[in-house]
């Protein structure tokens, strides 16, 4: 088995839509299912990260107004046909051989047929589809005929098509799905092109398409689709190739005049295939590097690999620009219609430490959104902001209102708006970012704080306690008492507790933010709140909500099996609300959220007793009692196992991993991947089973890794530097070291230059294994075979066993006398620039070091280097008394500042990225009553000699870029 292909055998009517689903290609931009160009079944669907149109339907005599992610034109219909033939349809034809395979390593899904036509006439056709990772507009259909035993002319159709609705979810059909109108086409040169708009949003969505192939075109224009007809003559066993690639834009594109010529100039510049291909798969390689999840054996990595493909098709570096959150179905399909509910809580932890400028980007998604978060929760007379439960295009609730039950047919109200806790999870997220990154930027705590604000006046006192009333928590099974007129619950355990963890970090980022520091008043408010807020038990466990024990117990014989026992009892006149009975992880959430240390410690500051084995007695009660009606809940299952029943969260784990490969949710995979599922199962690897907790001192592992599978190895970045782990049952490994923490600031070696080819030089040199290398130079063989093929930076100590290992020097395999200088190596192919936040820019420079400094003196511009210190929040560096920074920084004028610019840059080639700090501000000479402490920060003179004068920088603004080269 190929660890990097999915491969479907054969023609499956009936596990089409599946197979489209998982066959999905994207890059974050946009995203293709993978149906065929041709043929029926077929539920195609192009959709953009972001576009959305909201249209009315009539629903059991009501208005509805829903918000769908739209389904954009299909760019990819082509037919073919033999002489005397009709189209070549696979469900009425003759296949020798069909087969699809999803290359995950390079982002390339192929299609292999044999077809056998009435006249026994045999042509192989092999078809290669990509959505480009490198030029995020661009798409492409590469198609080989090769007739086998005949000769003769092979007719060709291909179509841009505008005749598109959503339509792929069978629930929704009732509601309207026809968002596209104003259809236009046209032709330019040799180019395509077809124009729509959606109906209330006003998105101008264009696609242009150009075909190669030797064959000339005749275009036929009509006013939704535009079509070509081409002739090849094909002669036995001679491959004939016609490609198909398009270019995808809208109206909200930057850097665009108008969609139409926009998709013109990109397909027009776009190279050909074989080109195009290249520039794919290097951007993947860039990618896979960073996003490396390795786990022993084949079947279990194919899976890890796919869900990696699937969370980075959808979220990918193109997204971080975009205003774009997390589509809880990725961009595979229309289920939930593309909203953005809680799922970034699942997928966020994985992306801070692999690609934080995605993290980013979906944090400014929530942030963006804030001015009507804060509308919703004036609204509701609350303070702060209340973020919706699903969410679109412009921030404000898109909960349906209305739901159908398939198995009664009826529609039913929906209350799922009532999950406040999507604020929670954003919160968290903004912590998760913070802890990984080092770097809470003030639109970040903004975010923090005003989510704080509206759990704190959600919180009603009442006996002695806070309580929340009238919401949901993620068991949606309860949305409200049974019998009770309104809808709603009080105390969810998971809203509560999570509500005093918000609280305590909300003052943690007040301190990290002091200019966004509530007031004293509002500080002894959330203080009181996290102290007195009100949680119940009953049974010696967490009650999942206040009266939750007065429920009825559910005959579970009944209904084994049922995991949406809300759809079945509802058909039977019955409601899940009366029953003991879990969707998915409620409570249990606090487990998943939460070490159990710091879940004990929030009990205990709330004054209740925490008596033994209560976390195991809850995890043991809830799972008797939940149906796993989510992909999510084995998530969380296997998370909570994981240190108590190893064997059961391995089986959580599994189904977790086979949630959509199997479709376990029995049909739900067709119209979407789950993109929640897919990150939890990553993050479960990376801080379940490694036990990697982040603190603000550093990160800490203690693990857990089940012996199934095998040696679990990653690397990571963490506050901007890239960290190996790797472990096993036995023991935990960083940077190839065994040990358990790896604390902020840390030490590195930088500027390593092409380690990993003078690693390889000197291991065959001696005729050395990695187990050999590793095992002299007390490292894990994972380490050594991983610096061999990524650029690093291990740490010091690391080096130099190394080295003695491989019988050579330090300097050696740094190519001390043998590399170019740093700085003077090959520019990056597909460098990303990434500005740096004003706490982040002092965070890189806080050490000290060597900087420039830049003036205007007496004989022009001036540009010296200078040995820098922080101290008290300035810049301090020493010069010389009546030296030329001495004179030129004086004006002559009392109380007349001189403004110049700071500048420090650091450059990484082995990590091939690197930043660059500019500060500006007037510049003092520190007074003589000031010299003795100035002289305490140890700054030293660049030049040497005692170099006297102390000069000291306020800085007014500072500025940074970070850049990457992928």
């Amino acid at each position: 088995m190929n660890a990097w292909i999915l491969t479907y055998e054969g023609f499956d009517p009936a596990a089409e839509g599946l197979r489209e689903a998982l066959c999905t290609l994207g890059n974050g931009r946009f995203a293709t299912r993978g149906a065929t160009p041709d043929g029926r079944p077929r539920t195609p669907g192009t959709y953009m990260a972001g576009c959305y149109d909201r249209l009315d339907s009539n629903v059991a005599g009501r208005t509805v107004t829903n918000e769908d992610l739209v389904n954009l034109p299909d760019w990819l219909p082509l037919r073919f046909a033999t002489p005397g033939s009709d189209w070549f349809r696979p469900q009425r034809a003759d296949l020798p051989l069909y087969r699809h395979e999803l290359d995950l390593r390079h982002g390339v899904l192929l299609r292999e047929l044999r077809w056998r036509d009435g006249e026994g006439r045999t042509t192989l056709v092999r078809q290669r589809r990509l959505v480009s990772m490198a030029d995020p507009y661009l798409a492409a259909l590469e198609t080989t005929f090769t007739a086998e035993n005949w000769a003769g002319p092979l007719r060709v159709h291909a179509t841009l098509e505008g005749r598109v609705a959503n339509c792929g979810v069978p629930r929704y059909r009732d509601l309207r799905g026809d968002h596209l109108t104003g259809h236009a086409t046209g032709s330019e040169d040799d180019l395509a092109w077809l124009t729509a708009v959606t109906r209330s949003s006003h998105i101008t969505v264009a696609l242009a398409a150009r075909i190669d192939t030797d064959a000339p075109a005749r275009p036929s224009l009509a006013q939704d689709h535009i079509t070509s007809d081409h002739v090849l003559d094909l002669a036995p066993g001679e491959p004939a190739r016609l490609t198909k690639i398009v270019a995808l834009t809208t109206s909200r594109d930057p850097a665009s005049h108008d969609a139409r010529s926009a998709a013109l100039r990109h397909v027009r510049r776009a190279p050909r295939f074989d080109h195009l291909l290249a520039r794919h798969e290097a951007a993947w390689e860039r990618l896979w590097r960073r996003a490396c999840l390795d786990v022993d054996g084949p079947e279990l990595t194919r899976i890890v690999h796919l869900h990696i493909f699937h969370l980075l098709q959808t979220l990918s570096p193109h997204t971080a620009d975009l205003d774009a959150g997390v589509p809880a179905r990725g961009l595979h399909g229309e289920a939930y219609r593309g909203h953005v509910f809680w799922d970034e809580l699942f997928v966020q932890p994985w992306l801070d430490l692999r690609f934080p400028e995605i993290s980013v980007g979906l944090l400014r998604y929530r942030w963006r959104r804030l001015p009507e978060a804060r509308d919703a929760a004036r609204a509701a007379g609350h303070d702060g902001a209340m973020f919706p439960w699903q969410s679109g295009s412009d921030g404000r609730e898109e909960t349906q209102t209305l739901h159908l039950n398939p198995a009664s047919g009826r529609w039913l109200p929906d209350r799922s708006h009532l999950q406040r806790h999507v604020g929670l999870a954003i919160a968290y997220n903004v912590w998760q970012h913070y802890l990984a990154t080092g770097s809470m930027p003030p639109w970040c705590a903004e975010l923090l704080l005003d989510i704080a604000r509206f759990f704190a006046s959600l919180a009603e006192p009442a006996n002695g306690r806070y309580e929340i009333r009238g919401v949901m928590g993620p068991d949606e099974y309860h949305d409200s008492y049974p019998g009770a007129t309104a809808p709603g619950l009080a105390n969810n355990a998971y809203t509560n507790v999570m509500t005093v963890w918000l609280m305590m970090r909300a003052r943690d980022t007040a301190e990290l933010a002091p200019h966004l520091a509530p007031t004293a008043a509002e500080l002894a408010r959330w203080d009181d709140v996290g102290r007195r807020m009100r949680v119940d038990f009953h049974d010696g466990v967490i009650s999942q909500f206040t009266g939750y024990a007065d429920l009825r117990e559910l005959d579970w014989d009944r209904y084994r099996g049922v995991r949406r026992l809300d759809r079945a009892l509802e058909a039977e006149g019955d409601d899940v609300n009366r029953y003991k009975a879990s969707k998915q992880a409620d409570t249990l959430m606090l487990c998943y959220l939460l070490p159990g240390d710091e879940l004990t410690a929030i009990l205990r500051r709330l004054g209740y007793p925490v008596e033994p084995g209560l976390i195991p007695r809850t995890i043991s009660y809830y799972l008797e009692r939940t149906s796993h009606g989510s992909t999510l809940s084995a998530i969380v299952h296997a998370w909570v196992l994981a240190r108590s029943n190893r064997a059961q969260s391995w089986e959580f784990f599994t189904e977790a991993l086979q949630s959509d490969l199997k479709d376990v949710q029995r049909g739900t995979t067709a119209e979407g991947i789950h993109l929640g599922a897919m990150g939890g199962t990553l993050d479960l690897l990376q801080r379940c089973y490694l036990g990697l907790e982040l603190r603000r001192d550093g990160l800490h592992l203690d693990p857990l890794v089940p012996d199934r599978l095998g040696l679990l190895s990653m690397p990571i970045r963490y506050h901007g530097r890239q960290i190996f782990i790797d472990a096993d049952d036995r023991e935990a490994r960083i940077n190839g070291i065994a040990r358990r923490t790896y604390r902020r600031g840390e030490a590195i070696m930088t500027r390593t230059g092409d380690l990993g080819r003078r690693i390889i030089h000197h291991r065959e040199r001696l005729g050395l294994t990695h187990e050999q290398v590793a095992e002299q130079a007390d490292m894990s063989p994972g380490y050594v075979k991983y610096l061999e093929e990524n650029p690093d930076t291990p740490d010091t100590g690391a080096l130099y066993r190394l080295a003695d290992a491989l019988q050579t020097t330090v300097d050696d395999l740094l190519g001390a006398r043998q590399d170019r200088p740093p700085g003077y190596g090959p520019a990056m192919a597909h460098p990303t620039l990434e500005v740096l936040e004003q706490e982040e820019c002092l965070r890189l420079i806080e050490p000290g070091g060597i900087g420039r400094v830049a003036f205007n003196g007496s004989h022009g511009p001036t540009v010296l280097p200078v040995n820098y210190k922080m101290h008290h929040g300035a810049i301090i560096f020493r010069t010389a008394v009546g030296g030329p920074m001495d004179r030129d920084l004086r004006t002559g004028l009392a109380g007349v500042d001189i403004k110049i610019a700071f500048e420090i840059d650091m450059i990484d080639e082995a990590n091939r990225e690197g930043w660059s700090v500019l500060v500006q501000g007037p510049a003092h000479h520190v007074p003589p009553e000031e010299t003795a402490e100035a002289a305490g920060s140890g700054v030293t003179p660049w030049a040497g000699g005692e170099r006297l004068l102390y000069i000291r920088i306020v800085p007014h603004q500072i500025v940074g870029r970070r850049i990457h080269g992928m």
